[in-house]
């Protein structure tokens, strides 16, 4: 298939796209640039650089054959902040991508989405019937994206799966996390290890957990991406299926601690603070459905193996990309 990425220069497009390349797909980047760095667009991909809001010429010209949709802004925080640039951004922007789409003939669509839709959950693991209750505006327009796939599938044909992430981590083929604002635990604590910060802010230690700190469920970025691959292929024309991705176990903060200085060598220096308002204690997926639908299960579910990778990008001396982007890539088309 010829694929568009969108958002295929950030930290999971990138890898999506290797990974269509790596099988035989033809892919093309649409990407602002805004967070994405365009030296993490793998060799052989087309990038355009340019928003979803104005995919149709694009679409028109190129007609691919599905779209993997990763465009997003994805910072909590800023969400609370700025929520009317979450809506414009998220859900406008995919409405356009939608309309594009159905005016270009092209029905095929996987979307990343998130387990920030589910808000703070009754009972874990967490399945896909799960009440939809998101916390903060992040979440609630990637809710909206998801309702607005369902109604292009409903009323339109459409073929979309939405991939409802848990923690993503890890590193592929040298495309590893390199965010302006780093929210993410295992980034932050491979940066405390090695000195780049201080120390590392632990969020309440007296949950009703095993070691009194929260529990989160990762998953591999290279499993995430794989299960795009899946869902291209498992989309069914006029119905619009949700899959949770996760490891299906938790790892606590702690547990995350653990395995950084296993990876590192080094002592994680730590600061106890209260907890943050609105941090659920347990956040764990089920994967049954990704396995029933996809026969998607993670190959590299090994906390230390998600660390390890990671560290390897983020190590003193490490020869992979710098923190901020380059100007654009050479060759690159702007929308």
């Amino acid at each position: 298939m010829h694929v568009l990425v969108t958002g295929g220069a950030g930290y999971i497009g990138s890898v999506v796209a290797a990974r269509l390349l790596e099988e035989g797909h033809e892919v093309t980047v649409l990407d602002d640039l805004s967070t994405g760095h365009a030296d993490a667009v793998p060799d052989g991909a087309r990038l355009v650089e340019g928003r979803v809001h104005d995919a149709a010429r694009l679409l028109a010209s190129l007609h691919p054959d599905a779209v993997a949709h990763l465009a997003a802004f994805s910072l909590v925080a800023e969400s609370v902040e700025a929520p009317g640039r979450y809506e414009e951004n998220n859900v406008v922007g995919t409405r356009r991508l939608l309309e594009a789409m159905h005016e270009a003939g092209i029905g095929r669509l996987v979307f990343s989405s998130t387990a920030a839709v589910y808000g703070e959950p009754a009972t874990v693991p967490i399945e896909e019937t799960a009440p939809t209750r998101p916390l903060n505006p992040y979440g609630r327009t990637k809710l909206a994206m998801d309702e607005a796939l369902a109604r292009s599938a409903r009323e339109g044909g459409l073929a979309a799966v939405s991939l409802r992430y848990f923690n993503v981590a890890g590193a592929y083929a040298g495309r590893g996390e390199r965010h302006r604002t780093e929210t993410h635990l295992i980034p932050l604590t491979l940066d405390a290890a090695v000195g780049r910060r201080e120390e590392l802010a632990v969020y309440g230690t007296d949950y009703a957990t095993p070691d009194g700190t929260c529990i989160r469920d990762y998953v591999h970025v290279a499993d995430i991406a794989d299960a795009h691959l899946l869902a291209l292929a498992a989309a069914v024309p006029g119905r619009h299926d949700v899959v949770n991705l996760g490891n299906g176990t938790g790892f606590s903060v702690l547990d995350v601690v653990a395995a950084v200085e296993r990876a590192t060598g080094r002592r994680v220096p730590l600061r106890h603070a209260d907890r943050r308002l609105g941090d659920p204690a347990v956040l764990v997926a089920s994967a049954a459905r990704a396995g029933q639908l996809l026969g998607w299960h993670p190959a590299r579910p090994s906390l230390d193996t998600m660390v390890a990778d990671a560290y390897a990008l983020r190590a003193p001396g490490a020869t992979g990309p710098g923190p901020e982007p380059p100007p654009g890539r050479p060759g690159a088309r702007r929308l």
